[in-house]
């Protein structure tokens, strides 16, 4: 039999990888082959349930049959023109996302980080054609223990040193201030500031949900000093905090709002950056594009994905199976949980370090059908798609629950 007829094992697979791609990650030693809904199998077939949804890429779960339709019909008629030529499919997305958002101007782009460049970048077009910034002066001031991306712009202004350490030198025109802190971010402000860039809930730091008040304290501050806010909602928008985008927990509309991950269904990389005309307007052709950007397959599944939060479901199960998840949580603190947080299907679980890191967890977790992710130290990331059921959130709390008390 030939080696590509012979089935090869998780082990096989694992060891195959090492010496042909790059090791800048450190997956969980499980090998997915096929998924639906929140269930992931393995080459083995295993079955995981999925409590990470590709950071929040997959809110809708694996293999959403509406995306999926949604993709292959596309696929059948137009895939890619670049912005070269204008398409059947962008001015529909444009109009559904900005209408969805509340907003006003759409700039697709493709991922994460390229929405987070974007941003910056009109943001700093802004303050010198707008504010009156004098020229190469502007600053834009983020918060520590953000993550934004891992651009060398964006890496330049995070404070994990495992992000930044040996990649600089570094873009200037950035100052960073504590998390949730009104006073600091205030202090920071003046007039060279073209915008301030929040996250309006941490993820990578172990989903930090800020205090009460806080966005909204930081749309005043920004209103009163003249420059943008931009909130950076890649992981916490389009439903996975109970509410279209984060910020809407406080009713704040932010001048410029980041979108990613679940805005491509799973299915391809899809970003936008979603705002104020007379913000996004300062672009002008030839100063900023992309070629994949907007492309008419995205548009196709962006589009698809957009009428899947448009009837509000999934923010509302998100939001009901919230209740349930910090409930859950709740009873297993002094069980093994020392604290956790959590808005809507998303929590950062901070476990007894004496019961072993994040990363220990996970793999006992992995061991028991559960897939989750560790983040600093003993916290790990609980981020299941909206589409879980409650017994199949119950069962993985229990799982939970057994890995940590057992």
């Amino acid at each position: 039999m030939t080696a590509s007829a012979h089935p090869r094992t998780s082990t096989e697979l694992i060891r195959a990888e090492e010496p042909v791609v790059a090791h800048n990650y450190h997956p969980l030693p499980v090998v997915v082959a096929r998924a639906e809904g929140v269930w992931m199998e393995d080459v083995e077939g295993r079955r995981y349930l999925d409590l990470l949804a590709g950071y929040s890429a997959l809110n809708f779960g694996h293999r959403h049959p509406v995306l999926v339709e949604a993709a292959h019909r596309q696929l059948d008629r137009l895939t890619l023109t670049s912005r070269a030529f204008h398409h059947d499919r962008l001015a529909g997305f444009a109009e559904q996302l900005a209408a969805l958002t509340g907003t006003e101007t759409v700039l697709p782009m493709n991922t994460g980080a390229e929405a987070v460049e974007s941003g910056i970048k009109v943001a700093r077009k802004w303050a010198y054609e707008v504010k009156g910034v004098p020229d190469g002066a502007a600053t834009i001031v983020v918060a520590a223990g953000n993550f934004h991306g891992r651009t060398t712009t964006i890496v330049g202004f995070s404070t994990d040193e495992s992000a930044r350490s040996g990649f600089g030198p570094f873009t200037p025109g950035f100052r960073i201030v504590p998390y949730n802190d009104l006073a600091a971010l205030e202090a920071a402000v003046d007039g060279t500031t073209a915008a301030v860039l929040i996250e309006p809930v941490q993820g990578e730091a172990g989903v930090l949900i800020p205090d009460d008040g806080y966005l909204a304290g930081v749309r005043e501050v920004t209103r009163r000093a003249g420059c943008l806010f931009i909130a950076d909602e890649i992981q916490s928008g389009l439903g996975r905090t109970g509410h279209t985008l984060a910020v809407q927990h406080e009713s704040v509309v932010p001048d410029v709002v980041l979108l990613g991950k679940a805005l491509g269904g799973g299915i391809v990389p899809v970003s936008a950056v979603v705002g104020r005309r007379d913000v996004l307007g300062v672009l002008r052709p030839g100063e900023h594009g992309s070629t994949f950007g907007g492309n008419p397959l995205a548009a196709a599944v962006g589009t698809a994905v957009v009428g899947l939060l448009e009837t509000g479901e999934y923010q509302r199960r998100a939001a009901e199976l919230g209740v349930l998840l910090r409930e859950r949580l709740a009873a297993l603190v002094g069980r093994g949980v020392v604290a956790f947080r959590a808005r809507g299907l998303w929590a950062g679980v901070d476990v007894d370090p004496a019961l072993g890191t994040g990363r220990e967890i996970s793999e006992r977790l992995m061991r028991e059908g559960v897939l989750v992710k560790d983040t600093h130290g003993s916290t790990i990331r609980l981020a299941p798609p909206l589409t879980i059921t409650a017994a199949e959130l119950e069962g993985a709390l229990s799982t939970l629950e057994k890995v940590l008390t057992a």
